[in-house]
């Protein structure tokens, strides 16, 4: 009898969880349905460094050399003559620079690193800057063991990832032949919203208060607009400053010209939570929030900057955050997104 009451309660909790989420009240992390499946994780994660934390990335002296240098680079871990000179980074960039890879659909999209330091530039901050710990093919950085955290530490959907199969963390040398970045998302200056067919449905705009403003996108596209109610926009339309890229030395840019770099999708400062919303009572949060909630936490997993919960489980009108994560910019075409489809009353399973 106590074993079918227990049973009883539990089925009453995670269909209440579920219930909440659904509705888009606020993910509580640590709790049941939350990462880790009860227990509360800092919310840095894998990037805590064992314990380093934010020096493990940010040298707050003397760049990477202030960090201890590159271990794996020997005599030649003293070359990146700015180093730590924005952002404070502790990592070697020395050897990504004009580095070129071949990256998704077998090399079709290639990526081409700047050749000159300069602070503020996209590629460094957005792609460099990840690469010089997450390459593991030229550029090895510290502390990396090539398997996700997450996974490591069963923090992730027990349903939806083997315990037999490690997650990769390093892009050019993941397993494959070394150097090998097909199977890779593209990134950097040919990645572009035009590309992918959803830049018609954006304008490039000025956001922010002088002296502090920035290139953004902007839409009035009512199919788009039915997206951003139903899921968000946190990846191309933030409120703070814009997760996609412009190309440099170009006045006017157009939306097709926008692209993706690595801090497109990821955010390296919180791996399994996502924080919505502001003060204005508007669906904003960093861009536009969760369809009816102007405050709030949601699950995220792999430093995604934005809902994203692979053990969502939708209902049968509902979309995985997960699914629809990837649909801000795969939002016609082949896995496109419902609105995009003429496909109307979707909504999101956080």
């Amino acid at each position: 009898m106590k074993k079918a009451l227990f049973i009883v309660l539990c089925v009453a909790v995670f269909a209440a969880v579920a219930m909440a989420q659904g509705a888009g009240v606020t993910y509580a992390p640590g709790t049941t349905g939350g990462i880790g499946r009860g227990v509360a994780v800092d919310k840095l994660g894998a990037h805590n460094n064992n314990g380093r934390g934010c020096a493990g990335c940010h040298a707050p002296h003397s760049g990477f050399r202030g960090a201890g240098g590159n271990p794996q680079g020997g005599a030649n871990a003293n070359k990146d003559t700015h180093a730590g000179d924005d952002a404070l980074w502790g990592q070697d960039l020395s050897p990504l620079y004009n580095f070129s890879a071949q990256f998704g659909d077998n090399g079709a999209w290639v990526l081409n690193l700047p050749s000159a330091f300069k602070v503020g530039d996209e590629d460094i901050r957005g792609i460099m800057m990840c690469l010089s710990c997450h390459d593991g093919n030229i550029a090895k950085g510290q502390m990396m063991q090539n398997h996700s955290w997450e996974q490591a530490n069963n923090l992730l959907p027990a349903a939806n990832y083997s315990q037999i199969v490690n997650i990769p963390t390093l892009l050019g040398n993941d397993g494959n032949t070394a150097g090998d970045y097909n199977n890779d998302h593209p990134v950097g200056s040919n990645a572009t919203l035009g590309a992918v067919g959803v830049a018609s449905r954006f304008t490039v705009t000025t956001c922010g208060t002088a002296p502090n403003t920035f290139t953004c996108l902007t839409t009035a596209d009512a199919a788009y607009l039915e997206f951003m109610q139903n899921y968000g926009a946190f990846s191309l339309i933030p409120g703070r400053a814009s997760f996609v890229a412009f190309p440099s030395g170009v006045a006017t840019p157009t939306a097709a010209q926008a692209y993706v770099v690595c801090t497109t999708c990821h955010t390296p400062h919180t791996m399994y939570t996502y924080k919505s919303g502001n003060t204005t009572g508007t669906k904003v949060g960093l861009g536009f929030g969760v369809a009816g909630d102007t405050t709030g936490v949601y699950p995220t997993y792999f430093f995604i900057n934005a809902p994203y919960n692979p053990g969502a489980a939708p209902a049968v009108n509902q979309a995985s955050s997960a699914t629809q994560f990837c649909r801000q910019c795969h939002f016609t075409g082949a896995g496109g997104s419902n609105e995009g489809s003429g496909i109307h009353g979707v909504t999101t399973q956080y």
